[in-house]
């Protein structure tokens, strides 16, 4: 309806150990579900075999980087050997605003700076249903050496550590069952009462007379 007023999106947040499928998660949410967006993040790397710029990363140059940075518009940021990566600030205000529900792929310690930056939010993790199951996941890959695996097995318990940092807690053991349940508290939130006297301001006008 042409001037219905417009109700802003909502910022998630959602994090997890490698392994705990994720990445896998997100992209059938997305394609199951209108209205929600992934962020894409900024990076100073170089784009590899099949990365696309503005789909997969916004590559950039250290200096463009160092720019954003010191004029505060990353959310979050890190260093990740000689590399930077960040979140853009008025990149995810605007898709919020436009009524996107815009999605933060990020680690613990991504998800502490973005809920100082921006408090509205709702954070949601992810993990595997048992320290055998994300073994065997990470193995299940069939391209990494024992001393990888290790590392991303502590690496994974380390994150794992954190899970008690977000509002909910999505177990993927069977991978539909796990959707359902993302999907339910992406659509919940939209149903919040302050979002629908927005969308509905008209009926509900009409009804109250």
């Amino acid at each position: 309806m042409t001037g219905q007023p417009q109700a802003p999106g909502t910022l998630f947040i959602v994090s997890a150990p490698s392994g705990a499928g994720k990445t896998s998660l997100v992209k059938a949410l997305i394609e199951s579900t209108e209205g929600i967006r992934v962020s894409v993040s900024h990076t100073t790397r170089a784009a590899r075999p099949g990365e696309e710029d503005g789909v997969h990363y916004h590559f950039v140059a250290k200096e463009a980087f160092e720019r954003k940075l010191a004029a505060g518009d990353f959310l979050e940021h890190a260093q990740v050997f000689d590399n930077f990566y960040g979140t853009s600030k008025s990149a995810v205000l605007d898709q919020l605003d436009s009524g996107v529900d815009v999605i933060l792929e990020i680690d613990w310690q991504g998800a502490r700076q973005v809920r100082t930056a921006l408090p509205d939010n709702v954070s949601i993790f992810i993990a595997p249903p048992s320290h055998s199951a994300l073994e065997q996941r990470l193995r299940g890959r069939g391209q990494d050496s024992e001393e990888i695996i290790s590392r991303r097995m502590r690496d994974a318990q380390s994150e794992m550590s954190h899970y008690d940092e977000y509002d909910f807690l999505v177990i993927n053991d069977d991978f539909d069952v796990a959707l359902a349940e993302l999907r339910t508290l992406f659509l919940a939130h939209r149903l919040r009462r302050d979002h629908q006297a927005l969308r509905h301001a008209a009926l509900i006008r009409d009804i109250l007379g």
